[in-house]
């Protein structure tokens, strides 16, 4: 193979790596699945909330609020509703003489989105009056978007699926009546598929095996462990009033499919502060959280061993990510001894920065949640949580240029929204 034809796959897969990996890791797909109860108020307060044992993943050291063994499992439904539309796409004509070959119409296309179930399980044993240890399980990142293999600008969609599961174990101490001290480890199993092929817009160069509908990138279920921990402390006022603080650290990931393709990327860590206030000689409780999210720190994701595409061997795709926020507040309502009533809003700032993609509609969203507990009876009870998740509109333009050549380039609006379902059961011992 001539250098100049290693050149050639190596800027075209360069290209596709844009589209085909940043997806697993923008904020609009960041999963805050841990509990039913955290989606029926958009998780504000819930690093200490603590009215059930999925308060753990949010902050260890909130297990030392309870003096009774605590099991809670359920399970969250998020489905993904994408639409990209007003798309525009100029393939190697429009490129060279866009007077003769002007740029395409795309059909807008509202199907690309998908669902996926995200299941958790807490349990939390207090030992005595100062320690307790939990263990759960749930997942923290997760998003699946499939395009048409006819869709015209083939490159910039193409299907991605990504998931992550959490596996946790936790202490707690506590060291007097208002503080309380907590850490933990996470086992992280991830897995993703990416795939993509050229679109209408590619030369034709069957001697370098380039042409339209050509395998750009294949990675088939790739997966792999990581190993991060967590840190948290409680501070409480009184029974009434506390806040909680806490730290995760995400570690550098890697994962490997059955032919040795790896993909490695950066996790983003997180910084959560919280506080709740029920409110004397009443039934309303106050809450509320404010999250970090260190993306900043997603500066590019390796490729290694490629194979069964456009490329052999490595290639490394820099970002340029920006930090990410959350900022929740909700209300909390304890009707009678059978019903608790609650809702939430949060504000979610986006990930991306300058660099964007219609197979990454990642935007500011909007947070509209409400929920509820029955109490079957005084050691068990059921949660409901429903978020419905607005995004905005975000104006892409994406080109692709292989060695220095413009072979295409798409102009689109894209836009998220989507629906979380959250149900849990909750059991005291």
């Amino acid at each position: 193979m001539t250098q100049n034809t290693r050149l050639f796959k190596k800027t075209l897969l360069a290209v596709t790596v844009a589209m085909a990996s940043s997806q697993a890791m923008a904020a609009g797909f960041q999963l805050n699945a841990q509990s039913a109860t955290g989606v029926g108020r958009a998780f504000a307060g819930d690093a200490v909330i603590a009215d059930n044992a999925a308060v753990m993943a949010r902050n260890p050291a909130a297990m030392a609020l309870f003096d009774k063994m605590e099991l809670s499992l359920g399970f969250e439904s998020i489905t993904s509703m994408i639409e990209v539309k007003d798309a525009k796409y100029c393939g190697v004509g429009c490129q060279v003489a866009p007077n003769m070959f002007p740029p395409q119409d795309i059909a807008n296309t509202d199907d690309v989105g998908g669902t996926s179930i995200a299941p958790n399980i807490h349990l939390i044993v207090p030992v005595n009056d100062k320690f307790a240890w939990g263990v759960n399980a749930y997942s923290n990142f997760g998003t699946k978007t499939e395009f048409s293999d006819s869709y015209v600008a083939a490159e910039y969609g193409g299907l991605t699926d990504v998931k992550s599961f959490n596996f946790g174990v936790a202490g707690s101490y506590r060291l007097n009546e208002q503080w309380s001290f907590g850490a933990g480890l996470d086992l992280i199993y991830g897995q993703g598929t990416m795939k993509r092929i050229a679109g209408q817009g590619f030369p034709s160069l069957p001697e370098m095996g380039v042409k339209p509908g050509a395998t750009l990138l294949n990675v088939d279920k790739a997966d792999g462990f990581a190993v991060g921990f967590n840190v948290g402390t409680v501070f409480e006022l009184n029974e009434n009033n506390r806040f909680g603080l806490s730290y995760r650290y995400s570690p550098e990931f890697e994962a490997k499919d059955d032919k040795g393709q790896k993909i490695v990327l950066p996790l983003p860590d997180m910084a959560e502060f919280s506080g709740y206030h029920k409110i004397e000689d009443t039934k309303f409780a106050v809450h509320y959280s404010i999250q970090y999210i260190g993306w900043g720190a997603f500066d590019q994701i390796e490729f290694k061993n490629l194979k069964d595409s456009l490329l052999t061997g490595s290639y490394n795709k820099d970002y340029q990510w920006q930090d990410g926020w959350h900022y929740a507040i909700g209300g909390t309502y304890y009707l009678n001894n059978d019903w608790t009533l609650r809702a939430g809003y949060m504000y979610d700032t986006s990930a991306q920065d300058q660099v964007t993609s219609i197979s990454v509609p990642d935007s500011d969203r909007q947070w509209l949640s409400a929920g509820f507990t029955y109490h079957i009876d005084t050691k068990s009870n059921v949660d409901f949580g429903f978020t419905y998740l607005m995004g905005d509109d975000v104006s892409v333009n994406e080109d692709t240029n292989v060695a220095g050549i413009a072979v295409s380039s798409i102009s689109a609006t894209t836009h998220a929204d989507a629906i979380l379902f959250g149900l849990q059961y909750s059991r005291s011992f």
